[in-house]
């Protein structure tokens, strides 16, 4: 069992827990019962997951004198709307959820991102614990606090920093991935490599065949280095006023590469063009060296992720994205394998 603990200096009560272990979903019930966040839990997942995990595991919590529902909504980011958000209070309502009860996320970035956002304001914000079934929502969404739903102008548009009562992370979960999925989340963990670990990013060149056939001692070990640098840059800045942006590597061009994909293009694949992009930037403004961004590319092309599209998003394109302040915009450009800075570029 691995334990990282995310110390929010600031507000030293918010500080929790992520755990990483095979088969920790079997430790849930207890787990609940010692943190006593709610008197009854309403499990939100997405209808896949629901149909995968969903039923099974509120069986389980019931099985265990653990009250619970389940509440599912079409999978897919476009269900990532107010509209869903109105309907899950609705049937929590309905079944006389209040103030004393609590949430459990159950499933990738979607879930996690739509009701963690449901928690912070229902009943003006009841706690919430993560159970992430994806890679991506392993190492990345699941952690840190952020929450939200998109609108027709842009993703995320509209959420709160809420931070989880707790993290479970049962790598088990990835046995059910399709390959998409699991390149999806690699993503997410190049972009950590690049930024602040060139150990990680080493390790998964050298070890990319043992991970894709998702082997436990490298898939737990390339986790738990993702969700520490994460976890240690959340403590330093929670609510993202400075070193948590370098986290948006790839993101300010990806979000919009999402969007214009009618978000078809998955997050990681979207976040993989964003970062060849960034990539192309830092080294026209003389940051990164050509050999560098090459080797990122690479990378990326061996895992099978996309490097390219057919409509690279300008400027113009990027004032909707939550990054612009004012007629400036940040990116996070690599300067070498392991660091990154903070880029503004005025529109």
């Amino acid at each position: 069992m691995i334990e990282i603990k995310v110390n929010l200096k600031s507000e030293p009560k918010k500080s929790y827990k992520i755990v990483i272990e095979n088969g920790i979903t079997n430790r849930i019930p207890k787990d609940l019962k010692k943190m006593k966040l709610g008197n009854k839990y309403a499990i939100i997942t997405d209808s896949k997951v629901c149909k995968l995990y969903g039923f099974s595991f509120a069986r389980f919590l019931r099985n265990n004198n653990i009250e619970c529902e389940i509440f599912s909504f079409p999978e897919g980011e476009k269900s990532k709307n107010l509209k869903t958000i109105e309907t899950l209070t609705t049937k929590m309502i309905e079944k006389k959820f209040d103030r004393k009860d609590a949430i459990i996320t159950l499933g990738g970035g979607v879930a996690g991102d739509a009701a963690g956002f449901l928690s912070s304001i229902y009943m003006r914000g009841i706690p919430y614990i993560h159970l992430p079934t994806t890679l991506l929502s392993m190492v990345d969404s699941a952690i840190g606090g952020k929450t939200g739903v998109d609108l027709p102008d842009g993703k995320n548009l509209l959420g709160t920093f809420h931070q989880p009562k707790a993290v479970f992370i049962d790598p088990n979960y990835l046995k059910t991935l399709p390959k998409t999925q699991i390149r999806n989340g690699l993503a997410e963990i190049i972009k950590c490599g690049v930024i602040k670990d060139k150990n990680l990013f080493e390790t998964i060149e050298k070890n990319l065949s043992k991970i894709l056939f998702l082997e436990p001692k490298i898939m737990n070990k390339i986790i738990e280095q993702s969700v520490t640098i994460k976890a240690q840059v959340v403590e330093k800045d929670e609510k993202e006023n400075g070193e948590r942006m370098i986290l948006n590597y790839g993101h300010t061009y990806g979000h919009i590469i999402e969007k214009l994909s009618g978000y078809k293009l998955l997050h990681g694949y979207a976040i993989s063009i964003g970062m060849v992009l960034a990539n192309r930037l830092a080294v026209e403004k003389k940051l990164l060296n050509k050999k560098t961004a090459d080797r990122i590319r690479n990378l990326l092309s061996k895992v099978e992720l996309p490097i390219a599209t057919m409509k690279i998003p300008t400027l113009k394109d990027l004032v909707s994205d939550k990054k612009k302040h004012g007629d400036t915009i940040n990116f996070i450009l690599p300067t070498q394998i392991g660091k990154a800075i903070i880029f503004t570029e005025k529109l």
